[in-house]
């Protein structure tokens, strides 16, 4: 079934899980995902980031991802992941996501506040849940050339009591696009923060978070985690071995099949380190 975020995040926030957010590139994956999903009696995320919308843009991807949550038996949330600027976010918006994130994060302060105040309102005019983030959480890649910078406190409170978003990201010591599983998360930050601000808190960069690490999160005011860089790898690795053993094999439904596979468990180890097993939807 098709939700919205704010109602999965603020039972999250509450509770000793949280929603995991898988950005995925197309049927396959969101599909994989969403058996994992249905296999725990868990809600999840379907997130696109720009990479993907590039490759399949809103009029084309947007159609699919909502009829893959409709037709599932667990809540499903179609969310932007990273939206550009108010045009993009508009656009997602106007295809039927029901959630988006405006990430102003490389902005000044008072600029990131301007601009998510008025995605937020157009947001709430459609009945769309809203994320955004402040501090930023950077890249491995240098040549990304984005910012990082940890969440200062009391900004997040000033951002979050001027802006009445939905949901929060901040920055604690993850990196987007992690391969390995080496982020130090600042947990005494993670609780300033959560001593100052009452809505439900994000983590973005979670493939690079130790297991141990994630479990705590979840027991945290972390609702929703991010993730995407694993997913890709388990989909990425497979094809390859599948291509590697069967060089006779040129159709690309059977070349899948695996990749979704180890996508599906992947989904279910993250449900698992995360809190959510068998019925956790209805806690």
């Amino acid at each position: 079934m098709l939700v919205h975020l704010k109602e999965l995040v603020q039972e999250a926030s509450r509770s000793d899980y949280a929603v995991p957010a898988f950005n995925v590139f197309g049927y396959e994956d969101a599909v994989a995902v969403v058996r994992a999903a249905e296999e725990v009696e868990a809600p999840v995320i379907l997130a696109t980031n720009l990479a993907a919308v590039n490759h399949m843009p809103f009029p084309f991807i947007a159609p699919v991802l909502i009829e893959v949550a409709k037709a599932a038996n667990v809540p499903v949330c179609l969310h932007l992941d990273h939206g550009k600027d108010y045009d993009y976010v508009a656009a997602a918006i106007a295809h039927g996501y029901t959630s988006v994130m405006f990430d102003g994060s490389q902005l000044p302060l008072e600029e990131n506040i301007r601009q998510t105040k008025a995605i937020v309102k157009m947001a709430a005019e459609h009945g769309v849940s809203t994320e955004a983030e402040i501090g930023s959480v950077g890249y491995s890649d240098p040549a990304m050339g984005m910012k990082h910078a940890y969440s200062d406190p009391e900004e997040v409170r000033i951002f979050v009591e001027e802006t009445g978003i939905d949901a929060v990201a901040v920055s604690i010591g993850t990196v987007h696009r992690m391969e390995e599983q080496g982020a130090d998360i600042d947990f005494g930050l993670l609780h300033q923060i959560e001593a100052r601000v009452p809505t439900p808190l994000v983590l973005h960069g979670s493939t690079g978070v130790r297991d141990d690490d994630l479990r705590r999160l979840a027991t945290s005011r972390i609702a929703k985690v991010n993730i995407g860089t694993a997913l890709r790898m388990a989909f990425g690795k497979t094809l390859r071995s599948e291509v590697a053993e069967n060089p006779d094999q040129f159709d690309r439904i059977q070349l899948f099949q695996q990749p979704m596979e180890a996508v599906k468990q992947t989904a279910l180890q993250k449900f698992s380190l995360l809190g959510l097993g068998r019925n956790a939807s209805c806690r």
